[in-house]
């Protein structure tokens, strides 16, 4: 059974940090693009960051808004995903959702595997 499961939500006051943790198992992603995903209450769920291979080495994007702040990484020796979040502001309060993908990018229509979530919320 393939299973993606996060870890590392929580509260935290604005400016703090979080680091979220994405476990794949039931089989490798090491071929497969990885990201983050969120969606908070009311909106749609947004891509937020994905990482993966190419001939050229690890590539990784974000959305506008969390570039500079949110950090995404994986450690393919355990199949987990990363995404340090710093400089946390309250528009960052969402539920948090890692996804697979087979190939060299993550969009929400290409994702072949999603984690349940994890809330992470950010008081002001």
């Amino acid at each position: 059974q393939v299973e993606l499961v996060e870890s590392g939500g929580g509260l935290v006051q604005v400016g703090g940090s979080l680091r979220l943790s994405c476990a794949a198992s039931g089989r490798t992603f090491r071929s497969y693009a990885m990201g983050w995903f969120r969606q908070a209450p009311g909106k749609e769920r947004e891509f937020v960051a994905a990482i993966s291979w190419s001939w050229s080495g690890i590539s990784t994007n974000y959305a506008n808004s969390v570039k500079g702040r949110f950090t995404i990484s994986r450690d393919s020796s355990i199949d987990t995903l990363y995404l340090q979040m710093n400089s946390l502001k309250p528009e960052d309060t969402a539920v948090y959702y890692c996804a697979a993908s087979p190939g060299g990018t993550v969009k929400a229509d290409t994702v072949q595997y999603w984690g349940q979530g994890t809330q992470v919320t950010v008081s002001s």
